[in-house]
């Protein structure tokens, strides 16, 4: 995983923490079958990628982890045409028109993101009782090309896992291409005080 990556998957920890020594998300596949319904045996592999990488998402810690700017990427079809739209959210600074005047301010104290060991959170109740805080986000909405995902199974099978894996995977690696040049970009870019 190269720092500036969006997504991995944490391969060692899946395996390790499984209870049949293979992996702890095929195993989370398996239980979770009901969660590919409405996916058996579509044409388009959309449904059945996107619950799998719900479930890749979901456990704590996840199957697939992700870079501390990304607050959320969620999957789902979209209905216009049928394809698979990616929204995720991410940390951001703040934009140039509010740092290079700071009259706006105002003496108010306004805040960034408070971060503990480099890891982006919201605000405490108590920390917005003694400042305002404005947190910036990008939201990226965009399509996912269907090339290298793997076809929806006709049904639950001693396979299902396999397949969920190879869906995550591809998954990944599309979501790398898309993201992981903005989040370099906001890591390595010049912050403006």
């Amino acid at each position: 995983m190269g720092e500036h990556e969006a997504f991995w998957i944490d391969r060692d920890y899946d395996r390790e923490r499984a209870a049949d020594g293979a992996s702890r998300y095929a195993e989370h596949v398996r239980q979770n079958a009901a969660a590919f319904e409405g996916s058996w045996g579509d044409i388009a592999p959309v449904t059945f990628a996107c619950a799998a990488w719900r479930l890749a998402t979901t456990p704590v810690p996840p199957y697939v982890r992700w870079h501390r700017r990304i607050l959320t990427a969620a999957c789902d079809r979209n209905p216009w045409d049928g394809g698979l739209t990616v929204h995720a959210m991410l940390v951001s600074p703040l934009p140039t028109q509010l740092t290079t005047s700071r009259d706006w301010w105002r003496d108010r104290g306004w805040r960034d993101w408070p971060q503990t060991f480099g890891q982006y959170l919201d605000p405490t109740d108590q920390d917005v009782t003694r400042s305002p805080f404005l947190r910036t986000t990008l939201l990226v909405d965009a399509p996912i090309p269907l090339g290298a995902l793997p076809p929806a199974p006709d049904g639950p099978s001693d396979t299902l896992a396999d397949t969920a894996g190879l869906a995550v995977a591809a998954m990944v690696k599309e979501l790398n291409e898309l993201l992981s040049p903005i989040i370099r970009r906001l890591e390595t870019a010049p912050t403006r005080d």
